[in-house]
């Protein structure tokens, strides 16, 4: 923005209004000055005034935009990984298209296909930073990753330790989405 301040009176008009006994000059013409400043101070008026809307109109209009792109961005935030999974979801369908009523040929294939489904799915997975939680009979349990769904007696697993991993947990970017649903182990009973 223009940030200008008034225009100063010139000398001469300082020195008539200044200066006492100086013959004095016609009146009209100390009147015509003052009103071409005032026409000159209303005109930069008009024009920062002509300014400032503009700008604020441009900062609504950038806000505005920016708040649609948000919300764009929150409805659509999942539309890559939609896309990938269609790929999983059509090879599923073929899948269950399969006539396994002819026997083994058709459910080896079927099978198959099952198979190579899984592996897109992990490749997807991957992609987008989705990884297994998948705890093995033995490991550690760990209440930031597992949910232990119950305890059961065993001499072979120590205390504390998974005895059986009911259902996978996954992590998307190293944040827990789902925690693996697991059996924990306790020291058997004495008798």
């Amino acid at each position: 923005m223009n940030s200008s301040k008034p225009a100063a009176p010139d000398e001469n008009t300082l020195s008539s209004v200044t200066e006492p006994g100086a013959p004095a000059k016609e009146g009209g013409d100390e009147l015509a000055a003052l009103r071409a400043d005032l026409d000159a101070a209303r005109a930069q008026i008009a024009e920062n005034l002509d300014k400032f809307l503009r700008a604020k109109a441009e900062t609504d209009n950038v806000r505005r935009r920016a708040e649609s792109d948000v919300a764009n961005a929150h409805k659509f935030a999942i539309e890559r990984f939609a896309l990938e999974m269609l790929a999983v979801k059509d090879s599923l369908e073929r899948a269950r298209a399969v006539d396994v009523q002819n026997g083994g040929a058709a459910l080896d294939k079927m099978l198959e296909g099952v198979d190579l489904t899984i592996r897109l799915m992990d490749s997807i997975f991957q992609k987008f930073a989705l990884t297994e939680v998948n705890p093995a009979r033995g490991e550690r349990f760990d209440p930031e990753r597992h949910q232990a769904m119950s305890m059961q007696e065993s001499a072979e697993v120590p205390d504390q330790h998974v005895l059986m991993a009911l259902q996978k947990g996954y992590l998307l970017n190293n944040r827990l989405l789902r925690p693996a649903l697991v059996i924990v182990a306790k020291a058997p009973a004495a008798a």
